[in-house]
């Protein structure tokens, strides 16, 4: 949690006018038994009217400085907990925004959600407590102890007494309550995850009627969490009620005890309700110090959660020097004796890849599932880096290359379109937002896309959901497609962005594209032997390897692989056909 706090720095002019606040609040409380004690052994015993109302009007005067003092720590301690939950919940946005689908690898999106939520929230919610009460707690312990002191020196073993009870107490919970609190954030994430994957997959439940499934697995989980934070409430439900007898029982010794010192004379009145008020601050101190023993836990597991998100290192960076990137003006992409692993694995995905993609040529990648056609299209936009060998764009390393400017280049279309909230133009626009309402109208049609759009209430500001589910799978493909040709890169990456379109939508689009993406650089991944049979150069995977590369005339008669899928989705007669078309 120590480490998390380095993000106060902002705040810190208001952490030292928080402490002045703190330190005014402390003064307060321990002048005001002092002012009592005199006002008892010197106004009422001695019967003096005129110094009753002349100390009991500084001790209001003392007490309005102490309320606008409390008033100030509390809206400070908001400001710089808000503030700093804030800043952290940027950062946080920020590094999950530089991870590579590698470091995506190492935390799941439910958790990614709990850690930049209720993770965050726990902290923010014990920093607030810190800096309006327990900051204070320690320092008017030790004052009232000293206080106390100098009043009666012979009683202070009442309070250190009840100060060890106190402590062991708080020590044998904290023991506890560690352990509980690392396992509650993981019954959190758990849930989470269990919602989530519940949510994304609800037409599938329906569809095989698995609900009753999914609620007992939601359930189980549910109790868990539910159980967990039962035990953690009990914890302090058991708490508050042995601090209470502490503070009673120290109370009633205090006046047993100073009862006989007062029959004795060696005590006076007011001093003995002074020395009490003073036990009282310091079980009270000892008390916020219990809370906050109980809190810290899952705090320091929560900020230890959030700390391991902002201490990932990238592994895909941006180079020290990177090459300016006027010096990219084709496209020409290159793969060099490429091999890629997967952290972690025993055998590569891709092994030795070498092949050129140039400008004005379609290139596609076919190969049975689990291939590497996906793998190896994602190795250019550096969503993963090579483990040896390079990928090159015209003839400059991609790793030299500002993420930034790589980006600029390459229009892409994942296999999965991906939709976000807000109008179809909007969604057009994303990757283009000064695209012109022509060049708009222009690319829908190239993807075959504005045939349903303009049939949409509002047309192109028609609503997108979150995550387009107010349109079919289809239409989100061209939609992705369409936001990839309104940026105009140099390179176009299709991985299998096709595969929802009907065959006659696929043959209209490739048909268009064919004359919009000219003079560029065109990647396909297809499963379709339809997809990619007009292509310039045909790419055959098997088990990461090139088994054959060439057009699809050449491939059909000497590559077994690639006759065999293509044999498996159309007659022999089809496939020549198809490739007149």
């Amino acid at each position: 949690m120590l480490k998390l706090l380095r993000h106060l720095k902002p705040f810190l002019w208001m952490l030292v006018l928080l402490v002045i606040l703190v330190w005014i609040q402390v003064q307060v409380n321990l002048s005001l038994p002092d002012y009592l004690a005199e006002i008892i052994n010197k106004g009422i015993v001695v019967k003096d009217q005129s110094f009753i109302w002349k100390t009991g009007g500084t001790m209001l005067l003392i007490s309005l400085l102490g309320a606008v003092a409390t008033v100030g720590v509390g809206y400070l301690a908001a400001q710089i907990g808000t503030g700093f939950a804030r800043n952290v919940r940027d950062k946080l946005f920020s590094k999950v925004e530089s991870f590579s689908l590698a470091e995506f690898g190492s935390f799941s999106t439910a958790s990614l959600i709990t850690r930049s939520t209720n993770d965050i929230q726990q902290v923010q919610m014990v920093l607030v407590i810190l800096l309006r009460l327990v900051l204070m707690a320690p320092l008017m312990g030790i004052g009232a102890i000293i206080k106390a002191y100098q009043l009666a020196p012979s009683m202070t073993w009442i309070m250190a007494l009840a100060v060890i009870v106190m402590m062991g107490i708080i020590s044998i919970l904290f023991a506890v309550a560690i352990p509980r609190f690392q396992k509650l954030q993981k019954l959190v994430d758990r849930l989470n995850l269990v919602t989530r994957e519940i949510l994304t997959g609800l037409r599938v439940i329906r569809a095989f009627n698995t609900e009753k499934y999914e609620e007992k697995k939601f359930d189980i989980a549910n109790a868990d969490l539910t159980n967990a934070n039962l035990f953690v409430n009990r914890l302090m439900v058991v708490t508050q009620p042995m601090m209470m007898l502490i503070m009673n029982a120290t109370s009633l010794a205090i006046i047993w005890v100073g009862a006989q010192r007062i029959d004795t004379g060696t005590l006076q009145i007011g001093d003995m309700i002074a020395f009490m008020q003073y036990g009282m601050q310091v079980i009270f101190s000892f008390l916020m110090i219990s809370i906050i023993f109980i809190m810290v836990p899952r705090a320091s597991v929560s900020a230890q959660r959030v700390e391991e998100v902002l201490e990932v290192k990238p592994i895909i960076t941006d180079p020290e020097r990177p090459v300016r990137i006027d010096t990219i003006t084709s496209g020409l992409v290159e793969f060099e004796d490429v091999t890629f692993s997967y952290s972690g694995a025993d055998e590569p995905v891709l092994k030795n890849i070498s092949f050129v993609a140039k400008p004005g040529e379609t290139t596609a990648l076919i190969g049975s599932t689990g291939s590497g056609k996906s793998t190896l299209i994602n190795l250019i936009p550096r969503f993963y880096d090579v483990t040896s060998g390079r990928v090159k764009i015209d003839g400059v390393d991609v790793r030299d290359l500002k993420m930034e400017d790589l980006y600029r280049k390459i229009g892409y279309v994942p296999q999965q379109g991906v939709l976000f909230s807000g109008t179809v133009e909007s969604n057009i626009k994303y990757g283009a937002p000064h695209a012109s309402d022509d060049e708009v109208h222009h690319v829908s049609r190239i993807a075959q896309a504005s045939e349903f759009v303009e049939k949409l209430d509002g047309e192109y500001q028609a609503p997108i959901a979150q995550g387009g589910a107010n349109v079919s799978g289809g239409q989100k493909q061209r939609l992705s497609i369409a936001r990839a040709l309104a940026r105009k890169p140099e390179i176009y990456i299709f991985d299998d962005s096709f595969s929802a379109l009907d065959f006659k939508t696929d043959a209209a689009l490739r048909h268009a594209l064919n004359t919009e993406t000219k003079n560029k650089t065109v990647l396909i991944v297809g499963q379709r032997i339809s997809t990619i049979m007009n292509a310039d150069k045909i790419i055959v995977l098997d088990e990461g390897r090139i088994v054959g590369q060439g057009r699809h005339r050449e491939l059909l008669k000497d590559n077994p692989v690639y006759r065999e899928i293509a044999l498996s989705q159309l007659s022999e007669e089809e496939l020549f056909q198809k490739e007149q078309i």
